[in-house]
């Protein structure tokens, strides 16, 4: 007879190896082109059901450097991303009770609600389990659907939105087409829902290219669509910038602009190689960073990549500054072992050595690694900027996430290390560090 937890053990086990496919289906006709998974839970590394329950007090305060610790170990079973997800992006406190964290979840809903009715009654599709792939409105701003009729076209904001929803649903045909979760026109109509709600309410950028990859996978693990609207806003939180658009960049050149300088820093060759192919500006990268990954690595591998960094950069005071954006609090007064047991391996290294620099995300050590991987193979056979691209290439479904961020720790420390030596030879150094 197996005990309760030798049962748990066999079904985490199980689930690793024939049952993953359970949890995000493969359409039949799709098996051939996509490649399995690495990421297998494990038992005794992966954060399972019974740890993730035990983590909470009686009152339903999480244990979060508990949590982190476990996630940084194996990431997350399948049956509860969708609830740690939304601690990892800052939708709730760890700190914060049960019946706290119900009354604001609660709050959210009635808010998404009433941005969708204001949505819905201007296109009225939206909620009725369909989408549009076709344009509502001309290039003149005149409504093409009927249904607009009532619609105020002089108003910039409805037309500019009104052009976007077209293309949503272009993009929401595309995403993950692979999944049997997307063969239901309901879970395509979702998708929707969130994208141009969204679009309606961030009156800066709105909507672009590439929102849909980062919506799709938490579509798939969160059943409430106004629960999956915030955790998407806050994913969006630490994202937007990726995908500010002018007439002459994109927002995610910036962090190209930070791997330029981290391989000029910890691999000046590599650098200076990629210097001489035209492709110092890393737009070869551009990709990987734009939607974290998602076509380097199988939808399971890129959620439990998505959860390692996530847990890697987890920062206290995440929901505190998102819900109170003027607050003070962006770090500890005073900086101990128990504060620092808070935050993610990767976060804390920026804690201790003081570094502030906005654009030095865990993606952009992570691609620093992957070119570091590579970098043989691109100093040998690189004779222009498109064997760059085939060479970076060749790591789709070939990366392992986690042996992929243990590498990206390395190269942030070792930059972080030869950037206080350079400010300290001209004279300044690392606030904080030696701490």
């Amino acid at each position: 007879m197996i005990g309760c937890g030798g049962l748990c053990r066999f079904l985490m086990k199980s689930s690793g190896t024939t049952e993953l496919n359970a949890f995000y289906p493969i359409r039949a006709e799709c098996q051939g082109d996509v490649p399995a998974p690495r990421f297998k839970p494990r038992a005794g590394k992966t954060l399972s059901q019974r740890r993730w329950q035990a983590s909470f007090s009686e009152d339903g305060h999480l244990d979060i450097a508990k949590v982190l610790r476990r996630i940084q170990r194996g990431g997350v079973h399948p049956s509860i991303k969708g609830e740690v997800w939304e601690f990892l992006l800052g939708c709730y406190d760890p700190n914060s009770s049960l019946e706290e964290r119900n009354e604001l979840k609660q709050r959210r809903r009635g808010e998404y609600d009433m941005w969708k009715a204001e949505c819905q009654k201007m296109v009225p599709v939206i909620g009725s389990g369909k989408f549009v792939t076709t344009p509502l409105i001309d290039d003149e701003g005149r409504p093409i659907d009927p249904s607009l009729v009532a619609v105020h076209t002089s108003d910039k904001k409805v037309v500019q939105w009104l052009q976007l929803l077209h293309q949503i649903g272009l993009d929401v045909v595309r995403t993950d087409r692979a999944l049997v979760f997307y063969e239901s026109e309901d879970n395509q109509a979702k998708l929707w829902d969130v994208l141009s709600v969204y679009a309606w309410l961030d009156n800066d950028i709105g909507y672009v290219q590439g929102m849909n990859d980062i919506c799709s996978p938490i579509i798939i693990l969160i059943e409430n669509e106004a629960d999956c609207y915030w955790c998407f806003d806050r994913a969006m939180r630490r994202m937007r910038e990726n995908f500010r658009c002018s007439a002459s960049s994109m927002g995610v050149q910036s962090q190209l602009a930070t791997l330029s300088q981290i391989i000029k820093t910890v691999d000046p060759k590599l650098h200076h190689h990629l210097e001489d192919l035209d492709g110092g500006e890393y737009l070869f990268a551009f990709r990987m960073l734009m939607v974290l990954f998602r076509r380097e690595f199988s939808f399971a591998d890129t959620l439990y990549l998505w959860e390692l960094m996530w847990g890697m950069e987890y920062n206290p005071n995440i929901f505190i500054n998102y819900e109170d954006p003027d607050s003070k609090s962006k770090g500890p007064s005073a900086v101990n072992d128990k504060v620092l047991k808070q935050y993610g391996k990767f976060e804390r290294k920026n804690v201790k050595t003081g570094s502030t620099e906005e654009n030095c995300a865990l993606a952009v050590f992570l691609v620093a690694s992957v070119l570091e991987i590579k970098n043989r193979r691109i100093l040998n056979e690189a004779k222009g900027v498109d064997d760059v691209v085939k060479i970076l290439g060749d790591i789709t479904s070939n990366l392992d996430a986690k042996k992929a961020c243990t590498e990206a720790l390395k190269i942030q420390k070792k930059y972080l290390s030869k950037a206080s030596s350079i400010l300290c030879l001209n004279g300044y150094t690392l606030e904080g560090e030696g701490s």
